[in-house]
């Protein structure tokens, strides 16, 4: 293959012809086959098509049986993930879990519930509006991260409830050469409820290879009064110990805001803009409503962290106290990381249980 490969995508290359394959998977072509869509003749739409017949819509979802894994892709490379959409039931969102695996690995090297995958951990819809990942009406999910591979790519959701499970979805992706200077995109999922106290949530660790943070989104649910985000996000690479090379200066900072991101006075004000976003707020104002909950992402697509051999990251929990005195805090803080890097990775720690995510 000569000339433009078709994977830097932007308004500046989309005129450039290329040798790139075109493919998608769906439930209406499960194995993404030139000329093999639209085929089905049963799915969860074959009542509905009944009529018409085969072409019409006969299998638009799928279902997951409670306790049980659906592949949603299998590919053979060369070729690079360019685009996902998804939508599914809120209240599978933190028991739907998301797992992807590259060229025949056999841990994942992405393992996070659906909705903190695309910055919804709440269990409640809200949009976001954003380059990489955007969530429109009414909880259609869609990642644009670019995810290459070299000889295959394996996506996989397991359904942890005890509930059947509905899922829409499409995968586009291209086949086509895939440069060797190009790492691997990862994601994962920790939690901290709460935060031990004088402690810090961790929201990655482990790490090791060379590669570039390229991302964070965190639910975090604020267990006392007061303003509760002066917390710094740290980053060690390469040997860090005690002190880290990359130190911020409090948490709506990194988020791109300031000063409590009150305004007007006396409010909060959300926003989702193309790189950062605190983009939802749950204020507890029914009976039954817990602390107030907050969803933040930060994406580093201009300014990616880059590691040559590990990295660490983590978040301070902090608010204040009497006499102007800072707070460690015991918030409910989850965090998914997002980073591409060489392979193999470390094996992740293991995903919290059911009862570990819930929302509650």
């Amino acid at each position: 293959m000569h000339g433009f490969n078709g994977l830097d995508m932007g308004l500046g290359s989309l005129p450039q012809l290329s040798d790139a394959r075109t493919r998608s998977i769906s439930p209406e072509n499960f194995t993404g086959a030139k000329g093999k869509g639209g085929m089905a003749a049963e799915g969860t739409g074959a009542a509905c098509a009944r009529d018409l017949g085969v072409g019409w819509k006969v299998s638009p979802s799928v279902e997951i049986e409670p306790g049980s894994t659906f592949t949603m892709a299998d590919i053979e490379g060369p070729g690079a993930i360019q685009h996902i959409w998804l939508t599914c039931f809120p209240t599978f969102w933190r028991n739907l879990i998301f797992r992807f695996y590259w060229d025949d690995e056999d841990q994942p090297s992405i393992e996070v519930p659906v909705g903190d995958f695309f910055c919804n951990g709440w269990q409640e819809r809200t949009n976001v509006n954003s380059f990489p990942v955007a969530v429109n009406p009414a909880g259609g999910m869609n990642s644009y991260w670019m995810m290459p591979f070299r000889k295959a790519a394996k996506i996989m959701m397991e359904n942890t409830s005890a509930e059947k499970a509905v899922l829409y979805y499409q995968v586009n992706y291209t086949l086509t050469e895939v440069p060797e200077d190009m790492a691997y995109f990862h994601a994962q999922w920790r939690r901290s409820n709460p935060v031990p106290y004088r402690e810090v949530h961790t929201i990655l660790d482990g790490v090791k290879g060379k590669g570039h943070y390229v991302g964070t989104y965190l639910a975090w649910q604020v267990n006392n009064n007061g303003w509760w985000g002066e917390g710094e996000i740290k980053f060690y690479m390469d040997g860090d110990r005690e002190f880290p090379t990359i130190c911020g200066t409090g948490t709506e900072d990194y988020f791109g805001g300031a000063w409590n991101w009150e305004h007007p006075a006396g409010q909060y004000s959300t926003y989702s803009t193309a790189f950062l976003g605190m983009h939802q707020l749950i204020k507890p104002d029914g009976l039954y409503r817990s602390q107030q909950r907050f969803g933040m992402y930060r994406w580093h697509v201009m300014d990616p962290i880059r590691f040559e051999r590990d990295l660490k990251v983590t978040i301070q929990d902090l608010g204040w106290r009497s006499g102007h005195r800072y707070l460690p805090q015991q918030s409910d803080i989850a965090s998914t990381a997002f980073w591409y890097q060489s392979e193999p990775h470390r094996d992740f720690p293991s995903l919290p249980d059911n009862d570990g995510r819930e929302v509650v």
